[in-house]
C-alpha cells in the first residue's frame, strides 16, 4: 500500500453508488449479479467488490457508512481506516464516537461509543475522525499486543507517513480516565518505535522480545563494495542480520521491472552475506505464527536473554476483532523498499 501522509483521507477503494441517485441514472441497483449491498441505500458493482482485499473492503464500508450519515465521528479502526493506519484482517464493525449518549451501543455492525473523556477529534476533507494519536491510543488499548503495537509504531513512523511522536500518545493516555487497556499501554511503551518501517517489521519485534531473544539494532546501515545497505534488524554480538519481507518491494511496474527488482534484491543480500555471520529473511506468515520465526533466529544464533512471555505470544495470528473469514490475513502492505 502506497505511504499517504496520515492529513488526508483514503478514498474508496471501490466505487459507491447511492439508492437514492437512482432516479438520476436510472441504474438498477438491487440488480444482485450486478451489483453488491454494502449497506442500506448503498451498492458497489458485484465483481469489484467481491476482489476486494479485507482491508480494502472495510474502508469501503466505513465510506458507504458516511455517505448515508455525514455527521458521524469515526473512531478506533473505522478512523484508521481512513488515514492510512494499520488494519488487521477487515474489522467486523464500523467506530463511532457519539458525545451525545450516555452508553456505548451497538446497532447491527455499528458500535457508538462514548467517554468520560472526550476524544481528541479533527475533520479530514468530507470525514470527521478521532486523530491520529487518539486513534493509536485507542487501538493500544484493544488490539493483540503484537498488532496494537505496530499500529502505534506506524502512528509516529515518518517512513509509514506517521506525523505524531511517542509523547504525543503519551499525552492522551495520561488524562485518560478509562482503565481498560492500561496494562496492555504499560507494556506497550517501552516498546514503541519511530524507526519501524512495516507492520511486518513491529510485529517481527514484538515475537522477537516476547520470545526473550536480544533486543536487535533497527535499521542497520552496511557499508560495503561501494553501496550503503539498510537491514531492518542486527545483532552485533553475533554479526548476524534480519529482514522482515514485504514482497510488494518486488512487484514492478512491468515484468521486465519486477525481475530487475528481484535481481537487485539478491544483490544486496549477496554482499550482506558476506558481511556477517548469518543472514535471515522472513515473511508475515512466519513471524505471525512465532516458531518459524523464532527457529529461524534459534539457527542465526541469536542468544535468548530473558525468559519468554507465552501469553503474549498466544495473541499471534488471530484478530478477534475482525470478521472470522480474514483474521489470519496480512494486513495491507506497507513494507520498507529498501
Amino acid at each position: 500500500m502506497p505511504v499517504m501522509p496520515m492529513g488526508q483521507v483514503r478514498p474508496s477503494p471501490v466505487d459507491l453508488l447511492l439508492v437514492a441517485d437512482v432516479p438520476l441514472t436510472g441504474q438498477r441497483l438491487r440488480d444482485g449479479p450486478r451489483y453488491a449491498r454494502v449497506r442500506a441505500g448503498v451498492y458497489a458493482p458485484h465483481s469489484t467488490w467481491q476482489a476486494l482485499a479485507p482491508w480494502d473492503r472495510y474502508l469501503a464500508r466505513v465510506h458507504a457508512y458516511a455517505l448515508v450519515n455525514s455527521d458521524a465521528v469515526f473512531s478506533h479502526e473505522s478512523s484508521a481506516a481512513l488515514m492510512g493506519l494499520p488494519i488487521f484482517g477487515e474489522p467486523r464493525d464500523i467506530h463511532i464516537h457519539d458525545p451525545d449518549r450516555a452508553r456505548s451501543r451497538r446497532f447491527g455492525d455499528v458500535c457508538v461509543h462514548t467517554s468520560v473523556d472526550p476524544p481528541v477529534t479533527e475533520r479530514r476533507g468530507f470525514a470527521h475522525t478521532t486523530s491520529a494519536a487518539q486513534t493509536a491510543v485507542d487501538l493500544m488499548r484493544v488490539l493483540p499486543p503484537a498488532f496494537a503495537l505496530a499500529v502505534a509504531d506506524a502512528a509516529i513512523s515518518p517512513f509509514q507517513g506517521g506525523t505524531n511522536t511517542i509523547d504525543d500518545l503519551r499525552a492522551i493516555a495520561a488524562v485518560e480516565s478509562d482503565r481498560r487497556g492500561r496494562g496492555q499501554l504499560a507494556v506497550l511503551w517501552p516498546l514503541v518505535d519511530a524507526r519501524a518501517e512495516s507492520v511486518g517489521e513491529s510485529v517481527s519485534r514484538a515475537v522477537m522480545l516476547w520470545a526473550g531473544f536480544e533486543e536487535p539494532e533497527l535499521q542497520v546501515e552496511i557499508v560495503s563494495e561501494g553501496c550503503r545497505d539498510r537491514v531492518d534488524f542486527g545483532w552485533r554480538t553475533v554479526r548476524a542480520l534480519g529482514e522482515s519481507d514485504g514482497y510488494e518491494k518486488y512487484r514492478g511496474e512491468s515484468a521486465d521491472d519486477t525481475v530487475a527488482r528481484v535481481i537487485d534484491e539478491k544483490r544486496r543480500e549477496d554482499r550482506l552475506r558476506r558481511e556477517c555471520r548469518a543472514f535471515g529473511r522472513w515473511d508475515w506468515s512466519a513471524a505471525v505464527a512465532v516458531k518459524p520465526l523464532t527457529d529461524r533466529l534459534d539457527s542465526m544464533g541469536v542468544p535468548r536473554m530473558r525468559p519468554q512471555r507465552p501469553a503474549l505470544l498466544a495473541t499471534l495470528g488471530t484478530n478477534p476483532r475482525s470478521a472470522p473469514s480474514a483474521r489470519n490475513r496480512k494486513p495491507a502492505d506497507t513494507s520498507s523498499t529498501a
